[in-house]
C-alpha cells in the first residue's frame, strides 16, 4: 500500500498551478519534471542558473554542459535561459520561487526541515541551496519516503537531525499520503488506497487530523 516515486511526483506535478516558478531539489524532487502537463505553462529554476528546464532528456540525447544543480542532464524549453550563479540565488533570496520541492531526513509536526546532515560521522553534509530555499521560497513541498530504511517515521513530534530551516515546510508528499502543515498540526489531504487513518498515524510518530 506505497506510492511508488513516479505516482509521488505526478501527484506533486498536480499540485502546481499554471505560471508558478519552481525550484526542484537534488534526488527525487527531479522526477517531478517528468510528470508536468505540456499544456501547462510552469517555470523550473535552477540554483546553478537556469530557468525553464524541461524533462529529462532521451538517452543518447544528453548535453554535458547542460546540466541542473544535481549534475543531471536536463533540457531547455523555448526561451528558457541560463545565468550566473550569484543571479541564480538573488531569485531565490529575493522570493521569485513560488514553489521548491525538497527532499528531507525528517520533517516535525511544525513544519522543521532536517534534510542536510543525518549527524553520522561517516556521512559528508550536503546543504547545497537548500537553507536559501527553506526561507526564500514562498512555499515549501517535502517529497520524501514515509519510513527510513529501517522503518522508522521520518515525520516526527520534533527533529533530531540538523535543521535546515524553522518552521518552513508547507505541504509533505511520501509514499504513504499528501500531509498540509497547519497551525494546528498536520491535515491528511490525500492517503494512498486501502491505507486507513489508524494505519497511517502508526507509520508517523505522531498524530494526523484530516
Amino acid at each position: 500500500m506505497k506510492w511508488t516515486r513516479d505516482q509521488v511526483a505526478a501527484r506533486i506535478a498536480r499540485d502546481i498551478p499554471e505560471g508558478a516558478y519552481v525550484n526542484l531539489g537534488i534526488g527525487l524532487p527531479t522526477l517531478v519534471a517528468n510528470h508536468l502537463a505540456p499544456d501547462k505553462e510552469i517555470f523550473l529554476h535552477s540554483e546553478n542558473g537556469i530557468l525553464g528546464m524541461g524533462p529529462a532528456p532521451a538517452a543518447g540525447d544528453e548535453d554535458p554542459e547542460l546540466i541542473n544543480a544535481g549534475k543531471q542532464p536536463v533540457t531547455l524549453l523555448a526561451g528558457g535561459a541560463y545565468f550566473h550563479h550569484a543571479d541564480s540565488f538573488a531569485m531565490i533570496r529575493g522570493g521569485h520561487v513560488d514553489i521548491c520541492v525538497l527532499g528531507a531526513f525528517q520533517v516535525s509536526i511544525t513544519g522543521d526541515l532536517a534534510n542536510w546532515h543525518t549527524g553520522a560521522p561517516d556521512t559528508i553534509p550536503a546543504v547545497g541551496g537548500a537553507m536559501d530555499l527553506a526561507v526564500g521560497a514562498r512555499r515549501v513541498f517535502v517529497m520524501m519516503e514515509h519510513l527510513t530504511r529501517t522503518g522508522e517515521p521520518k515525520i516526527v513530534e520534533r527533529c533530531t537531525y540538523p535543521l535546515t530551516g524553522v518552521r518552513c515546510v508547507s505541504r509533505i508528499y511520501t509514499d504513504m499520503a499528501v500531509l498540509d502543515v497547519t497551525p494546528a498540526g498536520l491535515t491528511v489531504v490525500d492517503m494512498v488506497d486501502g491505507l486507513s487513518l489508524a494505519e497511517l498515524k502508526q507509520c508517523t510518530a505522531l498524530e494526523a487530523s484530516r
